[in-house]
């Protein structure tokens, strides 16, 4: 089969792990590379073994051999990178989030449909053997009638920079718009909602938060004017409801894991686990995921396009298998996400038609 050329567009820390899973699938080459930090693009070129690098990404698009770009930049050069290559003819894969704001976000996703090319959102939680498991049970009719589901995330002293990995760019409203809600909240409430099915949220309410202590010396800096925790309280149609609460930094333990609750039973995520009653009896039983996980890569067709995001787009770029919605996914998670911030900056519930409304462009042009 044709192997896939992909161009990657920046090599910073989350260019290189991308590049580090390419290197190990097989059907894909990493033809063209671009970053505005040319030493280290050439050291990442060399590395990787890429043949052709380029400064300013709009060359690398210029090239006619390539079948898709993997757009790997901070949250608000997503947009008008993304929608570049994809006028440029190339299907996109995009690092999370899908941007800095549902606007551009939408403006992505309109960009695609009417270019025809395939837009990826990485959302790791979706190849998890938890998901995958949840996901079976759930289409099984094992939890009956889905009513709440909870997204939660944990660090306890874990802020980019401030506690000593990453860059400022990622805890600045300049570059990363958001904080923990839009570096880590974003994957776990797109697996919830992919869990529920994606429904469409209605209202939305919620509170930020940046209250623990920090080193005052890489306060100053790093410019950090983000959220450090995010609550939310999310009401879909049907009597459908989610609350959130994800932590960069929090004087806590470990929350309990993701979980969603049905009439006829409830899985717990981390650890997994699944919740019912038998013959008047409550039951909590666990699943050797493991051993599911070798059955099902012997039995299904194709499974294995899901052990990973980067397994899931180049076998979709192969044709193999359909792309899941990753990108109205993680579109609906940037309205639920930028409905936080509204209601915390109202102190009130906010509707869907508020957030689009309001949202605005947060695009940076490089």
């Amino acid at each position: 089969m044709h192997k896939q050329n992909i161009g990657i567009i920046g090599v910073g820390q989350i260019g290189k792990s991308h590049l580090e899973a390419y290197s190990k699938l097989e059907g894909v080459q990493i033809v063209a590379a671009a970053d505005v930090n040319e030493p280290e693009l050439q050291r990442v070129a060399d590395m990787y073994g890429i043949p052709h690098t380029y400064t300013d990404f709009r060359k690398l698009l210029e090239r006619d051999d390539l079948d898709a770009v993997d757009v790997c930049l901070h949250n608000n050069f997503h947009a008008p990178v993304t929608i570049a290559a994809l006028q440029a003819g190339k299907h996109v894969y995009c690092e999370k989030p899908i941007a800095g704001s549902y606007a551009d976000g939408k403006a992505m996703l309109d960009a695609a449909k009417a270019s025809g090319k395939m837009l990826h959102i990485q959302l790791a939680t979706l190849y998890q053997k938890e998901t995958k498991a949840a996901k079976h049970l759930i289409e099984s009719g094992k939890l009956g009638k889905l009513y709440h589901a909870r997204s939660t995330g944990y660090r306890r002293r874990g802020r980019p920079f401030v506690d000593g990995y990453g860059t400022p760019a990622f805890v600045q409203k300049e570059t990363a718009q958001g904080g923990a809600l839009f570096d880590m909240g974003v994957y776990h409430i797109s697996q919830i909602l992919y869990l529920l099915g994606l429904p469409s949220a209605e209202r939305i309410s919620g509170k930020l938060y940046q209250e623990t202590g920090m080193d005052e010396a890489r306060r100053q800096a790093s410019g950090f004017n983000v959220e450090e925790l995010g609550t939310g309280f999310v009401r879909f149609g049907g009597g459908l409801t989610m609350d959130i609460i994800e932590a960069w930094a929090i004087h806590l333990n470990a929350f309990e894991g993701s979980s969603v609750v049905g009439s006829e039973g409830g899985i717990r995520l981390y650890p997994f686990s699944y919740h019912t009653t038998v013959n008047d009896m409550e039951m909590d039983a666990t699943f050797t995921l493991d051993s599911i996980d070798v059955r099902w890569h012997r039995l299904q067709p194709d499974y294995s396009a899901y052990d990973s995001s980067q397994h899931h787009w180049i076998a979709a770029l192969q044709g193999k298998v359909e792309l899941l919605p990753t990108a109205e996914l993680a579109l609906e998670t940037m309205l639920i996400s930028e409905g936080i911030y509204m209601s915390d900056r109202l102190g009130r519930e906010v509707h869907r038609d508020e957030v689009i409304a309001e949202s605005k462009s947060t695009a940076v042009n490089i």
